[in-house]
């Protein structure tokens, strides 16, 4: 059976690769589509507007991402939330991901994100929903409790840690945290997937 740590590091959201000889430290996260699929080596379109080439190692672990909504949040959940400061020393939410029990505890505490300014990632076990001033939830790691703001829009999703490369197919959304060689080849070591057109939002 694997460690917490184990599957923290193959599934977990920071989705970093720890970088091989020859390389550097792993770029910025890749959010965009898959274009072309040819054996290991994905054709992307980013966000920004870039088409990019990143080869997935031979061993690339996929993590599957399929929708969920606002009521799924229990007390007691494992979640993983990007924010950004709100009023009121809040936080609001630009997304909401819910961890599968087998990977309850993974990755817990805040740290800094990259899905905006001062952008913070926290994964912790929900304490109080409520639905007072906006949709609102504590979440609480590491001894801290944190008060996030979830408003309306703002996407949430279950994992999927059952995933499998299926799903790494044209049209896919995907996140990727790549590394880059001294040649420059992209390589990620795991691949974040929409399921059913499914946007990954972390």
């Amino acid at each position: 059976m694997p460690s917490k740590t184990a599957l923290l590091a193959a599934l977990a959201l920071p989705l970093l690769a720890a970088p091989a000889f020859g390389q550097t430290a792993p770029l910025p996260r890749i959010r965009g589509t898959i274009e072309a699929v040819d054996g290991q080596t994905l054709t992307l379109k980013a966000r920004t507007g870039e088409t990019m080439t990143v080869r997935l190692a031979d061993d690339a672990k996929v993590v599957g991402v399929v929708a969920a909504k606002m009521s799924d949040i229990k007390p007691g959940l494992f979640i993983g939330t990007a924010s950004i400061p709100g009023p009121d020393d809040t936080q609001q939410a630009t997304e909401v991901t819910l961890f599968p029990a087998s990977m309850n505890g993974a990755g817990e505490g805040s740290y800094a994100w990259d899905l905006g300014p001062a952008s913070t990632m926290t994964n912790g076990t929900v304490g109080d929903v409520t639905e007072a001033n906006g949709r609102a939830m504590t979440v609480k790691y590491n001894g801290k409790e944190r008060k996030i703001v979830v408003p309306d829009d703002v996407p949430v999703v279950l994992l999927n840690p059952a995933a499998d490369m299926s799903l790494v197919k044209p049209g896919a959304a995907v996140v990727v945290g790549p590394t880059k060689a001294a040649d420059g080849t992209l390589t990620a070591s795991r691949i974040t997937v929409g399921e059913n057109g499914t946007i990954p939002p972390m």
